[in-house]
């Protein structure tokens, strides 16, 4: 059975999770990171030398970075849509995944340790501030895509979707006024219907 070490509160397992979930795939979860610790230890270091989650074993194949993972997942067991057909596609499916992770992922970082990790006392207004136009200008980018589409290659998810579905929930959740992006609220509540989606993603933001 698939493994997948990593705490469900985490964005980075979130992903995981919703992937194997939409591909039907058996997987035993083990709290890890965090509260529940154990990531600093050697046996955990030994398979992931980053100390950081998720880290996925299947078999004698262990994988760490969550991207990664998620396109393992589905080049090994999925299938179209989730695994777009063409080379065209999944290199379409890398660019938003990719650009995720360079480019949205810091200052929604900045955002969610600020708000939901720092106590307000403690909390950097400029910090908060920049991170939110920066996130507003970025999520405007994806509004402007998803104008002609219902997902983010097209007619059907695919797992382009996933870093920026799992990166969405928490944007449209966290208590801040955000700007009007309808076809950005459009794909995220079309997301939101997905049962894996509301199972894996959609967890009290901590």
């Amino acid at each position: 059975m698939i493994k997948i070490l990593g705490r469900a509160n985490s964005v980075n397992v979130q992903k995981v999770m919703w992937c194997v979930a939409e591909l039907g795939l058996a997987v035993e979860r083990s709290d890890l990171g965090g509260a529940f610790g154990g990531n600093d230890q050697p046996d955990y270091l030994a398979q992931n030398p980053n100390g950081r989650i998720p880290t996925l074993v299947d078999g004698d194949h262990v994988q760490w970075e969550s991207n990664a993972i998620v396109r393992y997942l589905c080049d090994r067991y999925g299938s179209a849509p989730w695994q777009p057909d063409t080379p065209q596609r999944r290199g379409l499916a890398g660019q938003w995944m990719d650009w995720y992770a360079t480019t949205m992922h810091p200052p929604m970082t900045t955002l969610f340790w600020q708000l939901v990790r720092t106590p307000e006392d403690k909390r950097d207004a400029a910090a908060i501030s920049t991170a939110h136009a920066e996130c507003s200008r970025l999520w405007a980018i994806l509004d402007r895509h998803l104008g002609d589409r219902a997902f983010i290659l097209g007619d059907e998810p695919s797992m382009a979707d996933i870093p920026l579905g799992c990166s969405a929930y928490r944007w449209h959740c966290m208590d801040f006024e955000r700007p009007d992006l309808p076809s950005l609220k459009a794909w995220w509540q079309r997301l939101s219907d997905r049962t894996a989606y509301r199972e894996h993603v959609m967890l009290p933001i901590t």
